[in-house]
């Protein structure tokens, strides 16, 4: 286990929020708290409309504009949808794929998360792959089998070489902006696993060179502990990233 081949991810996914103008605000009011803070990467992931604003505000600074769904066809009819090319033309490089709340209210599956992984790699873009059990899952005790299946699923047909733009986000969807954490335990385990099944699909290579995210609540208060772990490199951040102190205390823990 070499953690050090690993740079923490610290990434906010600002949801259904901010305008363009509070976004501006927030980067503004981000960027001095977290200047020089370079043990990790420092990404926004925001809607579409904001996405501008956010970037001109994060000019010259260490914070990077990440967007937070891609579409999986080039062009074409698919009213309210947006490409990889054009999320690229703009100057986004990061992409959130697969998130819960993409799964739960707009009908998501492992293939159109694997369709979108596909399109966005292929544009040359970083993704952020998110994969994770619902509470029945976790009661019935079959987390560990829910999350290898969804990975498999999510990276069919995905190169040793792609995985090098893969980042994974580990979110047990019980903790997903219910208040609810794993325990440190719980996320290491599971990120044991999945770290696992990506040295059985590409070698211990990559398996050892994957960023692997926690991403259900974490927050300024449990960030240091989570991220002490050795297969927890970084965080999926919600609530949290919404407010520059909070958020800027997670960015603290990874140093």
């Amino acid at each position: 286990m070499d953690k050090q081949n690993r740079k923490a991810i610290i990434a906010g996914n600002w949801k259904m929020n901010f305008t363009p103008a509070e976004a501006t605000a927030f980067i503004n009011e981000i960027k001095p708290t977290v200047a020089g803070k370079d043990n990790c990467d420092i990404i926004f992931c925001a809607p579409y409309v904001t996405i501008a604003a956010a970037m001109e505000a994060a000019k010259g600074s260490n914070i990077k504009i990440g967007a937070e769904n891609v579409h999986f066809a080039p062009k074409g009819a698919y009213t309210g949808e947006v490409s990889a090319e054009m999320l690229k033309a703009i100057g986004v490089d990061t992409v959130i794929i697969g998130h819960s709340e993409r799964r739960q209210y707009f009908g998501e599956t492992d293939e159109t998360v694997n369709l979108r992984t596909k399109a966005a790699l292929a544009a040359g873009m970083r993704v952020i792959l998110c994969m994770g059990e619902v509470k029945e899952q976790r009661v019935s005790g079959i987390t560990n089998e829910v999350c290898a299946m969804q990975i498999k699923l999510d990276l069919a047909g995905i190169s040793a070489e792609d995985m090098k733009n893969i980042i994974i986000a580990y979110e047990p969807v019980w903790a997903i902006g219910t208040g609810l954490t794993a325990t440190p335990e719980q996320a290491e385990e599971t990120c044991g696993v999945i770290r696992g099944v990506l040295e059985e699909l590409y070698g211990k290579e990559v398996a050892e060179s994957t960023t692997i995210q926690y991403g259900g609540s974490m927050n300024e208060k449990n960030a240091a502990e989570l991220l002490a772990k050795p297969n927890v490199d970084g965080g999926l951040i919600g609530g949290a990233s919404l407010v520059a102190a909070k958020f800027t205390a997670i960015v603290d823990a990874a140093q």
